[in-house]
């Protein structure tokens, strides 16, 4: 290492870590001394556990590298598709250095200006959604990082959707502005109305593009410049003259949208008092963390400028551990659940209670990462599943950089964590003291909407797949695998085509198990068109106890919006249906619903309306119930009439200008509904309404039809009714996979 070297590096270290600056000192005592700070036991103000959240190719996992640098975690930072092959810290995987694309969340942990930072950076595909709701459901805030040209994409509107679900304050970061056609001013108005966020600006970018020289601070008034080799020098200034009417306009259209829904504020405001900058400080705060307001920030992570005050801003806007209501239920026989408000102090006094978040294969077994909501762990202590009753030892309690574990003896309310060797379930509830009885609530799973076949290559590596297999459907609920009695085949099921295709790459990587993936199969669902009114009566008499049950009622569609469940409704009145064996009806109905007569696929959008029926004194059971149900299932299919649903995906299209009439030919070719059009520096985004069965291959053509340039993303929109030709299909193929031909149809009848 040079002299220039050693000293930029001295000087460096000397910023972040406030130790003394020492020319012969090496680097990595000075960094270590750093992570001694985090190893310390902290106070509940000092604590940040934040998510970095965005669409496909939005600059997650470069801003949370140049975090990293800037905070001392590392010491020197590589790109998502680095030209020296190493890749992205927080992309450990291979395959995810090979694709340039975030599979897992990894969580890592850091410090600036002596706050504990925990940092989930979370993938952006719509195919590795789960990660981002496990992510999510143990944080107290988040980043939504936007591109400053894309703006408002369609996993943006995902992510908001659950950040709202689990109720995470967030900060908005605008990133590459030294893109072609970066225009931040556009994404706030696309923040404003998609995404319905009452927000504003509180920084402007000083140029844009290949101009961007540094930004404004709307709250400091002042210019913030970013210089050094790596833009770790940041130095403040005076606004620039030519600049200066337009930051009085938005620092006061940021207090006018402040003051409609912070009453302290308002009250300055309409009283013309001089707003300070601690004043807007503490009201940005306080809205930011009731969700009434996002602060948007600006910056480039690839070019190094606008990380440091998105840190700033990260500790003076989001919550800390104590600021968030973090709840458990305590569920008593016969009574309604009581909610308990958990304890987030740091003193170690109240029980531990933890939440198993995400699990994963690691090199010592299975890697089980948690958050811990109160009290404090030990290594060593005994925990309890409350799902299973488990007890289990904590031999070895972890923190995590990626894939990097360092060792500790004690971990308390706020912290994020890992341990090895438990047994358990993504979203179970851990406690020291099992007789608190609470349970947490676990993560919202969606359901998988794609599914092909899958097989082992050659039949001597089946004990391979079945581990890979068994371990992957566990890691990954929207991951799900059955057996077909009726087609002989495996199943696999997930989030998308790539979700499938990137296990099977990881079979044959880490199982030496290569894979044959069949043709995608959709998730079709089969329901009634209209009301069918069915009375069944099962009787079977065969010596001794005989079976006898009736049910009379009727099976009707839901409505369109709840066309993906079903509903069982009890309506009799007295004693023809005794109450006891009403689950055993359900129970028939929820059975045959597993698997239509139709088409083979499950039923959805219909109400089981039980009404009267009848029974024995002896002969009736639950079983002959539940027979009866099946039977007056059966009985609707043959006298009702059915239609199959499939999924429709909402699809973004973004390309040059030049091929958008190609494009919406495609789209229209697959029966696809065009729902708007956006362009902007010759380029364009289509938004579209698709069956899903129709978008395989659409990448292909895609690709082919735009000289490379297109790219598409897609997500669940809903279930609808598919084309009649369409359904004549999904019928034949499956009376020919019964074996059952149109010859011997006619011979039956």
């Amino acid at each position: 290492m040079t002299i220039l070297n050693l000293l930029r590096s001295n000087l460096k270290l000397n910023r972040l870590t406030g130790l003394p600056f020492n020319i012969f000192e090496r680097v990595p005592s000075a960094y270590m001394a750093t992570y001694e700070k985090y190893a310390q036991h902290k106070e509940l103000e000092k604590i940040r556990n934040i998510g970095i959240s965005a669409h496909i190719d939005s600059g997650k996992t470069t801003l949370t590298e140049r975090i990293l640098y800037y905070t001392g975690r590392i010491d020197k930072m590589h790109e998502v598709k680095g030209k020296d092959n190493v890749g992205a810290t927080m992309d450990s995987m291979e395959l995810e250095r090979q694709r340039g694309i975030t599979i897992q969340s990894a969580a890592t942990y850091t410090v600036w200006k002596d706050y504990n930072i925990n940092i989930i950076d979370t993938p952006g595909h719509v195919d590795f959604t789960v990660e981002v709701e496990r992510a999510l459901r143990v944080l107290d805030g988040a980043v939504l990082v936007l591109c400053a040209v894309g703006g408002v994409q369609s996993q943006t509107l995902t992510v908001n959707r659950q950040m709202k679900r689990y109720n995470v304050p967030c900060l908005a970061f605008i990133n590459k502005l030294d893109r072609m056609g970066a225009n931040p001013a556009r994404v706030l108005s696309q923040m404003r109305a998609k995404l319905k966020h009452n927000a504003a600006f509180i920084q402007l970018p000083i140029g844009l593009e290949n101009e961007t020289k540094g930004l404004i601070d709307l709250v400091a008034n002042k210019a913030v410049y970013f210089d050094g080799e790596y833009g770790d020098v940041v130095r403040t200034d005076e606004i620039p003259k030519d600049m200066r009417a337009e930051a009085d306009a938005k620092r006061q259209e940021l207090i006018e949208h402040l003051s409609n829904v912070d009453d302290t504020i308002g009250e300055l405001f309409l009283n013309e008092s001089g707003i300070t900058e601690k004043d807007l400080i503490s009201a940005i705060r306080r809205t930011c963390l009731k969700r009434t307001f996002t602060p948007v920030l600006v910056g480039t992570a690839l070019k190094n400028k606008g990380v440091q005050p998105l840190l700033d801003a990260v500790l003076s806007y989001l919550p800390n551990p104590g600021e968030v209501e973090n709840v458990a239920l305590r569920e008593k026989k016969g009574e309604e659940p009581e909610t308990v408000i958990l304890n987030p102090a740091r003193d170690g006094q109240d029980s531990f209670v933890g939440l198993a978040f995400k699990l994963e294969a690691g090199r010592f077994g299975q890697l089980t990462y948690f958050r811990c909501y109160q009290g404090k762990l030990v290594k060593g202590d005994n925990i309890f599943n409350k799902r299973s009753g488990k007890k289990i030892r904590t031999s070895r309690l972890v923190r995590l950089h990626a894939n990097q574990m360092e060792d500790v003896n004690e971990v308390y309310a706020g912290d994020i964590f890992a341990l090895f060797g438990v047994d358990c379930a993504s979203g179970d509830t851990f406690v020291t003291n099992p007789q608190l009885d609470l349970s947490m609530e676990s993560m919202f799973i969606p359901d998988p909407v794609v599914s092909m076949s899958i097989q082992p290559a050659d039949s001597k590596h089946r004990d391979n797949f079945s581990k890979a297999v068994a371990r992957f459907t566990k890691e990954d609920p929207t991951f799900q695998f059955h057996y077909d009695t009726d087609n002989k085949e495996t199943i696999v099921s997930g989030m998308g085509e790539l979700h499938l295709e990137i296990y099977a790459q990881r079979m044959e990587r880490e199982y030496s198990c290569p894979v044959i993936l069949g043709k995608p199969k959709v998730a079709f669902r089969e329901t009634l068109v209209g009301p069918c009114e069915f009375d069944y009566l099962h009787k079977k008499q065969s010596g001794g106890a005989g079976q006898y049950a009736r049910v009379i009622g009727i099976m009707e569609p839901l409505p369109p919006h709840a066309n993906t469940t079903l509903e069982f409704v009890d309506e009799t009145v007295g004693t023809n249906v005794p109450k006891q064996f009403v689950p055993g009806v359900e129970r028939g109905f929820r059975t045959m619903a597993q698997k239509g007569l139709l088409s083979g696929h499950k039923l959805a959008g219909i109400k089981f309306r039980l009404i009267d029926g009848g029974h024995h004194i002896v002969d009736s059971s639950e079983l002959a119930f539940m027979l009866a149900a099946c039977g007056a299932v059966k009985e609707v299919f043959q006298n009702g009439v059915w239609q199959i649903l499939e999924p429709i995906m909402a699809v973004e299209v973004t390309a040059p200008e030049e091929f958008q009439g190609a494009l919406i030919s495609q789209i229209s070719k697959r029966h696809g509904i065009i729902t708007g059009t956006d362009g902007i520096e010759g380029w364009f985004t289509l938004y579209a309404e698709v069956p899903l069965n129709e978008m395989f291959g659409y990448i292909g053509e895609l690709r082919s039809s735009t000289q490379g340039k297109g790219e598409y993303t897609m997500e669940y929109s809903r279930y609808s009714p598919c084309m009649p030709e369409v359904q004549q299909e999904i019928i034949r193929q499956y009376e020919q996979s019964l074996g059952i031909n149109q010859e011997q149809k006619s011979k039956k009848n």
